[in-house]
């Protein structure tokens, strides 16, 4: 009836032969390597953009190369077509906010592409590292951060020499027992901070307060995140900078005309904007032909000329989604917009494709290892080079959608898909790199011995 015979797959499958299981993969030399075979490998930092292979071992990139032999166990994913670029690195995305009870903003930004989320949430205070924290213990798909919020920050007794000594790991206990909280858990993780932020929505701060603040974050080497909607706002933060680091947050919703003319606000958050002490960030969706969530806020066709104008001057060098959408807090954007955002803009010949795919990856990087004098950043993060940590985002730019998302090299996501057996790959995320483990989520279950 059928000519054509199938056949079997007991070289790759689990089947039964004379009456026994055979456990076929259980029996293969396992090399434990991941190689993305002949993507078009586009890695800003190391100024690589051609087809190559790339080979994952132990978390870490291992190998790059124009082709890498293959060895009994490893494993091979054809990116032949595809784009393989470093893990993407969201610097504002909204991730574990408040009442996050329906929705699954961490697991929908992996499928977007993102391998580092750093979450400014609405009200962090020092219990946010070991609340989110726990989850990355429990289980997550990404590699997470937060930043503490500007005035819970100084809503503790703790003076400001003292608030530095705590991010720098130098205050003592019965100082952190007395004069910031009796609870032992917050007081050993409240320093597992990327930054401090200043929610201009939730707060407005004295000038004294911010100065305080930007002691703080000079001190500690954090970085100092500030509200842009409101360009009055965002222009007083910055004369109370005064040579300090200060990174203005979503930049294009100063254009967006809700607190003056659209592009007069536009423009004058630009034009605070140095490149050395004072830099910007962009909404990925803001600059997409919808300009903007239908749900949130619309960047003028003028205000949007002026964000291209920047972005091609190298002014600003940083995208962001500040997501999701669908999140009980959500931000201006969504990461769906991430990777169709970076493609239109060297589509359109605002950026290089290189450069495009630099602004949530090297860039970032780069900006952190200024502000925390932590060179981590640039070694282990936003690079596709040997020793980098696993995080590859692959991308098929014609349908502008990540295909596979690697987090230390585990796929976490498939297709927009969530590749469950993945799920714990993600780590902890702080100024001082990142750890795979807090350890708040696993004390009632048991202890760890040394």
């Amino acid at each position: 009836m059928y000519e054509k015979i199938v056949g079997f797959m007991p070289d790759l499958l689990a089947h039964v032969k004379n009456n026994e299981m055979i456990d076929t993969v259980g029996n293969i030399r396992q090399s434990g390597r991941i190689i993305l075979k002949q993507g078009m490998v586009i890695d800003p930092k190391n100024k690589v953009e051609e087809v190559r292979d790339i080979a994952m071992l132990n978390g870490e990139i291992a190998e790059t190369a124009s082709s890498i032999k293959e060895e009994s166990g490893d494993i091979v994913v054809n990116c032949e077509g595809l784009l393989v670029v470093p893990g993407l690195i969201d610097m504002h995305l909204h991730l574990g906010d408040l009442f996050e009870v329906t929705t699954n903003p961490i697991f929908c930004a992996v499928e977007d592409g993102v391998t580092m989320g750093l979450s400014p949430g609405a009200g962090n205070t020092f219990m946010a590292p070991s609340l989110l924290g726990a989850e990355v213990d429990h289980g997550l798909p990404i590699n997470i951060g937060v930043y503490l919020g500007a005035a819970n920050i100084l809503g503790t007794m703790l003076s400001t020499e003292e608030l530095i000594r705590l991010f720098k790991g130098e205050l003592d206990e019965e100082t952190a027992s007395r004069k910031m909280t009796r609870n032992g858990i917050t007081n050993t993780t409240a320093a597992l901070t990327v930054g401090i932020k200043d929610h201009m929505g939730h707060f407005i701060m004295s000038d004294e307060n911010i100065e305080r603040i930007y002691e703080v974050t000079d001190g500690a080497h954090l970085l100092y995140m500030s509200h842009t909607q409101d360009p009055a706002h965002a222009s007083r933060l910055a004369s109370l900078a005064r040579g300090r680091r200060l990174h203005l947050a979503h930049a294009t919703a100063a254009g967006c005309g809700t607190h003056m003319g659209a592009a007069e606000g536009m423009k004058m958050v630009l034009d605070l904007v140095n490149g050395e002490n004072i830099t910007a960030e962009f909404v990925t969706t803001m600059l997409r032909s919808g300009r903007g969530s239908r749900e949130g806020l619309q960047l003028p066709k003028e205000s949007q000329r002026l964000a291209y104008d920047a972005l091609e001057s190298g002014k600003v060098k940083i995208l962001i989604s500040d997501g999701q959408n669908e999140a009980t807090m959500k931000g201006f954007g969504d990461t769906r917009d991430d990777i169709p955002a970076m493609l239109e803009l060297a589509e359109s010949g605002v950026l290089s494709l290189s450069d495009a795919i630099a602004c949530m990856t090297k860039n970032p990087a780069e900006l952190f290892a200024r502000t925390t004098y932590n060179n981590w950043w640039n070694e282990k993060v936003g690079h596709l080079g040997v020793g980098a940590l696993g995080n590859v985002t692959v991308i098929d730019k014609d349908d502008k959608l990540a295909t596979y998302t690697f987090v230390n090299g585990e796929m976490v996501a498939f297709e927009n898909r969530i590749v469950r057996r993945g799920i714990g790959a993600g780590g902890w995320v702080s100024r001082f790199g990142m750890i795979r483990k807090t350890g708040v989520g696993d004390l009632a279950m048991f202890n760890y011995n040394r």
